[in-house]
Protein backbone atom coordinates (compact mmCIF):
# COMPACT_ATOMS: atom_id res chain seq x y z
CA UNK A 1 0.00 0.00 0.00
CA UNK A 2 1.29 3.31 -1.15
CA UNK A 3 1.44 6.70 0.33
CA UNK A 4 0.27 10.20 -0.49
CA UNK A 5 0.66 13.59 0.92
CA UNK A 6 -2.40 15.42 2.35
CA UNK A 7 -2.12 18.91 3.64
CA UNK A 8 -4.52 20.60 5.48
CA UNK A 9 -5.03 24.08 6.97
CA UNK A 10 -5.84 23.82 10.95
CA UNK A 11 -6.52 26.94 13.43
CA UNK A 12 -3.54 27.19 16.36
CA UNK A 13 -6.10 26.06 18.65
CA UNK A 14 -7.32 22.88 17.48
CA UNK A 15 -3.61 22.16 16.57
CA UNK A 16 -2.52 22.29 19.54
CA UNK A 17 -5.06 20.20 21.19
CA UNK A 18 -4.01 17.34 18.49
CA UNK A 19 -0.29 17.98 19.40
CA UNK A 20 -1.76 17.21 23.26
CA UNK A 21 -3.98 14.44 22.37
CA UNK A 22 -0.89 12.77 20.33
CA UNK A 23 1.75 13.38 23.16
CA UNK A 24 -0.71 11.89 25.48
CA UNK A 25 -0.50 8.49 23.39
CA UNK A 26 3.53 9.20 22.26
CA UNK A 27 2.38 9.52 18.97
CA UNK A 28 3.34 12.32 16.57
CA UNK A 29 0.32 14.88 14.94
CA UNK A 30 0.58 12.77 12.30
CA UNK A 31 0.16 9.34 13.36
CA UNK A 32 -2.37 10.37 15.60
CA UNK A 33 -4.45 11.83 13.28
CA UNK A 34 -4.23 9.30 10.55
CA UNK A 35 -5.05 6.91 13.59
CA UNK A 36 -8.07 8.77 14.12
CA UNK A 37 -8.85 9.05 10.03
CA UNK A 38 -8.60 5.18 10.10
CA UNK A 39 -10.91 5.07 13.32
CA UNK A 40 -13.29 6.80 11.40
CA UNK A 41 -13.35 5.34 7.93
CA UNK A 42 -13.83 1.83 9.96
CA UNK A 43 -16.87 3.36 12.30
CA UNK A 44 -18.51 4.62 9.41
CA UNK A 45 -17.79 1.10 7.18
CA UNK A 46 -19.01 -1.15 9.86
CA UNK A 47 -22.12 1.00 10.61
CA UNK A 48 -22.71 1.11 6.60
CA UNK A 49 -22.48 -3.07 6.87
CA UNK A 50 -24.76 -3.31 9.86
CA UNK A 51 -27.33 -0.98 8.07
CA UNK A 52 -27.19 -3.26 5.20
CA UNK A 53 -27.51 -6.49 7.03
CA UNK A 54 -30.45 -5.28 9.00
CA UNK A 55 -32.16 -4.22 5.47
CA UNK A 56 -31.68 -7.77 4.25
CA UNK A 57 -32.72 -9.38 7.48
CA UNK A 58 -35.63 -7.28 7.58
CA UNK A 59 -34.78 -5.98 11.17
CA UNK A 60 -34.61 -2.35 10.03
CA UNK A 61 -36.65 0.02 11.11
CA UNK A 62 -38.77 0.09 8.02
CA UNK A 63 -40.17 -3.33 9.19
CA UNK A 64 -43.83 -2.76 10.72
CA UNK A 65 -44.12 -4.56 13.77
CA UNK A 66 -46.47 -7.58 13.36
Amino acid sequence: MGSSVLSLRVDRELLERLRQHAAKRGMSVQDYVVRTLIREDFDERLSTSVEKTERLRGWGAARSPS
